[in-house]
């Protein structure tokens, strides 16, 4: 082999080498029983665990009992932490629950209240009756109408009725004209008839 290439195939894996060392430090210095969270904390136990064989040759690893008491006491904390955040949290959907649906209570109730007052807007009452304005305006022009042509009905009987008494009061005042003219004749005539009577006397008494 190239001792140059042999050269930089040993730099190359020192620096590997290293790098890697110093990550794995850093992630040991990370990695914390007291103050990092539960994965890392079971990760700590796992790399602070020590190995050994035994009677039968089959590996184990002991982990201290007080970092095992300690990683249950953190666990136990976590897990009421959650349930005490998990039951917050469904206290909070609870009332965002109930508030939604107050919401749409108050919205049905307020789009039926504004149903109605379009409706009262756009309908009119007419003897306990509701009816578009259209119809309420067709039905008023109607009665409207309707007194009209009674009212011009009337003023034309009226008018004809006049006529009528006028013609009358013409034709009576003609029969009494004409009552007046027979009488005065018929008077005439009874007074010509008593004097020709008398006349008739007096000759049969001068005879």
């Amino acid at each position: 082999m190239n001792p140059i290439k042999s050269l930089f195939f040993i730099v190359f894996t020192c620096l590997i080498s290293v790098t890697s060392f110093s990550q794995t430090k850093d992630n040991d210095d990370t990695l914390s029983l007291y103050e990092s969270s539960i994965d890392n904390q079971f990760e700590y136990i796992l790399r602070k665990s020590g190995n050994f064989k035994g009677t039968n040759g089959q590996p184990y690893e002991a982990v201290k009992r007080s970092m095992f008491l300690a990683l249950r006491a953190h666990t136990k904390d976590s897990l009421n932490t959650v349930h005490k955040n998990l039951a917050e949290t469904q206290a909070v959907v609870k009332n965002q629950a109930k508030e939604i649906a107050d919401l749409k209570s108050n919205l049905s109730n307020t789009k039926v209240e504004l149903d109605k007052t379009n409706s009262e807007k756009n309908n009119m009452a007419l003897f306990g009756m509701q009816m578009s304005k259209t119809n309420y305006n067709v039905l008023m022009w109607a009665i409207i109408g309707g007194l009209l042509a009674l009212l011009l009905f009337f003023i034309y009987k009226f008018k004809n009725s006049n006529a009528i008494t006028r013609e009358a009061n013409h034709n009576l005042a003609k029969i009494e004209e004409e009552f007046d003219e027979h009488r005065r004749t018929a008077l005439e005539r009874e007074q010509k008839v008593r004097r020709q009577l008398q006349d008739e006397i007096n000759k049969q008494k001068k005879g």
